[in-house]
């Protein structure tokens, strides 16, 4: 063993291939493996300080500077091979809560341009900013044409949530139908549905991009049925709403599905230019060039 350089042996009737545990994996093992996450486990260690007069914290005999507000309180530290976070009490919980919503963009309220048409509602996002609508656990439907910022303003409410208290997630629905199918093989299925209903904020992430199939119907349909009048959920597509009943298919499950999730939703369309083709054309170099 590479670690503790102690020998590992292990014991088969023959060296025929069925008797081999590799063979096992191959067949058992191999197929169920989820790939591998797509950033880098970073190690850290956690630390408490208390912040000096100068508001300043030692770590490893060096001094960084935090908010003087925070002169005489005991603060987390979380030491990295590259960088020391300090944290005080809720900005610690923050940051959790952030880390499990794995949102696709850090994106926030504030920055948003409302310059550009693309049918924002400024009162509206305002309204939505102050998390009334997920304490009453409504939806937020957002639609339009691919690159106008759907998901983006999907993840920027996800974290106006979070920084008020509320617990989010982000996920794209084919990766979410295809790990309920897997969930149900492995036993899973019922943990899965059980934490989907926890979250407060759920973005379903590019809704309507596949038709789906009998088994994705009745899988999101458990989906929403659980979180109908629990939590909110928002969901993004280049498809607009009324042509939503025919992607799902079966009419009497579109019903069923739209029902919990478009009756009780506020609906925000997007419009214009893509910004990828409008940074690409503030970016992009001419032809003599």
């Amino acid at each position: 063993m590479g670690a503790s350089n102690y020998t590992y042996a292990e014991a088969t009737w023959s060296q025929k291939l069925p008797d081999c545990r590799r063979d096992h994996f191959e067949q058992l093992d191999k197929p169920a493996l989820q790939p591998l996450p797509a950033e880098r486990y970073v190690y850290a260690e956690w630390k408490k300080a208390r912040v000096n007069i100068d508001y300043h914290v030692a770590i490893d005999g060096h001094y960084y500077s935090v908010p003087y507000t925070l002169i005489k309180k005991e603060v987390e530290v979380r030491i990295t091979h590259n960088i020391i976070e300090c944290f005080y009490r809720d900005n610690r919980r923050l940051t959790s809560r952030l880390r499990r919503a794995g949102l696709r963009h850090t994106a926030v309220l504030e920055d948003l341009d409302y310059r550009n048409s693309r049918g924002l509602d400024k009162g509206l996002i305002q309204s939505l900013a102050s998390c009334q609508w997920v304490k009453e656990h409504l939806n937020v439907l957002v639609t339009g044409p691919t690159g106008v910022g759907k998901t983006w303003l999907a993840c920027a409410l996800a974290h106006k949530a979070c920084r008020e208290g509320y617990t989010a997630q982000y996920v794209r629905l084919t990766r979410l139908l295809r790990e309920l199918t897997i969930a149900k093989g492995d036993g899973q299925y019922p943990k899965l549905l059980t934490n989907l209903v926890k979250v407060d904020v759920l973005i379903l992430d590019d809704w309507g991009l596949m038709k789906l199939s009998a088994e994705n119907r009745r899988d999101l349909l458990e989906v929403l049925e659980d979180r109908y009048g629990r939590r909110s959920t928002i969901a993004t597509s280049q498809l607009p709403i009324e042509e939503w009943h025919d992607v799902i298919g079966d009419a009497t499950l579109a019903d069923a599905i739209l029902d919990r999730l478009v009756h009780n939703a506020y609906k925000i369309n997007l419009r214009g230019e893509s910004m990828r083709k409008r940074q690409a054309k503030l970016t992009g170099t001419t032809a003599s060039e």
